[in-house]
């Protein structure tokens, strides 16, 4: 076969290959261009510009840049935790006003506090610290960075900053206004000036009188200090301007949410003071079997909320008023609650826009946002003098804000001892007639309620228990007080009709530990409903027995008036009593004999086994309940019993026992 014809075919072949493929490559080629180029009209991946947030500004933390921008020469900062330094606050930047100054109230946690140093920089400059200590003298959640950063930086620099500190506290605790007073001293250390002497606020007796006394001679000595003429301008000064809303879409509207709108209908973790968890109640039980309190047990749900508590930790509710009370309000000012408004704040550049969240109704404003069932303050009644139309109620208005003592008298008899609220001073004076958004800007907000939770997350991960007394007494004008929030807590009624009660709650860490060695004894001390915390304390001791741990006596001091009356948890503590989970239970029934008998005559009965635990065996002291007698007289108890069987002095044995609160083995959540 001749094969010498062949090749040129096969080159042929090969070079119609090779056109086909470049005709092939050039049309792929082609249309990926086309759809790249037909898909070139939408902007590429648009997503980046919503991540791509510009970086904050200097400004939004600077509250000096803020000061010199709107010509403020004062600030006042304020650690709160119910609400009350936040309103002296604002009070007194209002007061700055009258004085010819400009102030302004400030949340410590929104600012860089290290800029403390430059306040210098603007001419006759002050800043003021209202601050309240909570629990066993720690500061307020909001003021607790500013109180690292004190701690921390012992080389700051404070020189040429003016400064003055107003603290709130209460007697009654240990710890009497350790916040203020260690910001008073720490200021001082790192440099600053103090032009006026720390106020001490006092809750057990009467705060407002302290304040209002304090402030009295506090602006003259300002005045004094920086050479300006007290203006004394005594003329009612507006913070907000009402705006009212008559065609306004309804679901831009607050219907009693804390933060974000809607947040209430749709939940996102993680929930917090400003994003409450709705809990539904799943159970609300009577405690006591006989009298006439209302001592109740409630349950709340958070499966699927991702909240985790230990025992020890407080859950934090936010309640609503009484809507009997809310309607009365609305009938004596004859104004339509259900109108929509707005109050706006007239500095614009305030970091607080409203008083309180805002497009709300007055209803919900009423309901849901302010305080309307505690006894007003002074400087509420002030600035509402003006609408008296009798000139009497005028005086005595303006009498009762004063520092004079008949004035002080007369707020204390016809106000605080009588218990009036808002409502109860409208009705008894019946020419004041103030407008509803000048008495809303006023009135304080509406705080959440804490309590200590009653169960251990070990058992209940997904349950919380409160336990609480139904607050309800007569006052001397013969009106009926109710507690806002233990009112509230009753009704949360668990029906089988598919409506859910909800609670808006969150968590609240505590200090109130168990000890870290489950073979520790502790010790704890809770008549009343202060045996809340330790029955989560004995849930988690049953549990760690369980679990085949070494747990150490669990000894238990519980008190009640009677028996058969109010002997809270009777069946759970003598169940856990058996399984010996509680090694020791000692109740005191105060009222079943002829001679009262608590708490503190049960440790005195047990002072030997009590100073063996204490003092040989390394046992933890928990007390729960009431701050002004109870959690004293066990102190003096132990005080006497440290004296008598340790062999010691009374200043050592109070030495003693002050040594194991440093500790950490004297522990206390007490209240007043």
């Amino acid at each position: 076969v001749d094969l010498a014809g062949v090749k040129p075919v096969a080159q042929e072949a090969e070079a119609l290959f090779t056109n086909m493929d470049l005709l092939l490559f050039s049309l792929i080629i082609g249309i990926v261009i086309y759809w790249f180029m037909s898909r070139k009209k939408p902007e590429p991946i648009p997503e980046f510009k919503k991540i791509d947030t510009p970086a904050p500004t200097s400004r939004e933390t600077s509250f000096i840049e803020k000061m010199k921008k709107t010509g403020k020469n004062i600030i006042v900062f304020y650690g709160s935790q119910t609400g009350t330094a936040e309103e002296f606050s604002n009070r007194l930047s209002k007061d700055a006003q009258r004085y010819g100054m400009k102030g302004m109230a400030a949340d410590p946690e929104e600012y860089d506090m290290g800029e403390l140093s430059r306040l210098s920089e603007i001419n006759n400059s002050l800043a003021i610290f209202c601050m309240a200590t909570y629990g066993e003298g720690d500061p307020t959640d909001n003021a607790q960075d500013f109180y690292d950063w004190l701690q921390e930086n012992d080389d700051e620099d404070l020189t040429g900053l003016n400064y003055t500190v107003f603290s709130l506290g209460n007697k009654t605790y240990e710890h009497y206004n350790a916040m203020g007073k260690y910001v008073d001293k720490r200021l001082e250390e790192l440099g600053a000036k103090r032009i006026f002497d720390l106020g001490l606020g006092d809750d057990d007796g009467n705060l407002e009188e302290d304040f209002v006394s304090w402030r009295e001679q506090f602006w003259p000595a300002v005045c004094e200090h920086f050479g300006v003429e007290a203006l004394g301008d005594e003329s009612s000064i507006r913070q907000y301007e009402l705006k009212e809303f008559t065609d306004i879409n309804m679901n831009k509207v607050f219907t009693g949410e804390i933060g974000r709108l809607k947040s209430f209908e749709v939940q996102k973790p993680p929930f917090d003071s400003k994003n409450p968890f709705m809990a539904p109640v799943t159970v609300n039980r009577r405690l006591n079997k006989a009298g006439d309190r209302h001592l109740m047990h409630l349950e709340l749900d958070i499966t699927g909320s991702k909240i985790r508590y230990e025992s020890g930790d407080h859950v934090a509710v936010f309640p609503t008023n009484d809507s009997a009370l809310v309607n009365k309000l609305g009938q004596v000012l004859g104004v339509d609650l259900d109108l929509v408004i707005s109050l706006n704040n007239l500095d614009e550049e305030s970091n607080k826009k409203h008083p309180f969240p805002c497009p709300t109704t007055y209803r919900t404003a009423l309901t849901h946002y302010l305080d309307i069932s505690h006894p007003p303050r002074t400087n509420v009644l002030y600035e509402l003098a003006q609408y008296a139309s009798d000139p009497k109620d005028q005086e005595n208005m303006r009498k009762m804000a004063s520092s004079s003592p008949e004035g002080k008298a007369l707020y204390q008899s016809w106000v605080l001892e009588s218990c009036r609220n808002i409502l109860a001073i409208l009705e008894d004076m019946p020419s004041l007639k103030p407008p509803i958004d000048h008495l809303c800007e006023l009135l304080p907000r509406l705080q959440a309620r804490y309590y200590s939770i009653a169960s251990s997350s070990k058992v209940h991960p997904n349950s919380i228990h409160i336990c609480a007394v139904v607050v309800e007494y007569q006052t001397k004008t013969g009106r009926v007080n109710k507690g806002v929030a233990t009112n509230w807590l009753k009704n949360k009624l668990v029906t089988d009709n598919g409506h859910k009660a909800t609670v808006p709650m969150y968590i609240r860490k505590s200090q109130f530990r168990l000890p870290f060695k489950a073979s520790n004894p502790v010790i704890m001390i809770g008549p009343g409903t202060g045996i809340a915390p330790f029955m989560g304390f004995i849930q988690e001791r049953g549990w760690l027995k369980e679990q085949g741990k070494d747990v150490g006596e669990t000894v238990l001091y519980y008190g009640c008036r009677h028996k058969m009356e109010d002997y809270l948890y009777q069946e759970e503590l003598e169940e856990a009593e058996q399984k010996v989970v509680i090694t020791q239970l000692n109740v005191a029934f105060s009222r079943d004999q002829e001679h009262k008998v608590y708490v503190q005559h049960l440790l005195k009965n047990n002072k030997e086994n009590l100073w063996k635990l204490i003092h040989l065996e390394n046992a933890h002291i928990y007390v729960c309940g009431d701050a002004r007698n109870m959690a004293k007289d066990v102190q003096t108890a132990l005080h006497e019993i440290a004296e008598e069987l340790g062999d010691m002095t009374r200043t050592q044995a109070t030495d003693y026992i002050k040594k194991l609160m440093t500790k950490g083995r004297y522990s206390q959540d007490v209240w007043s």
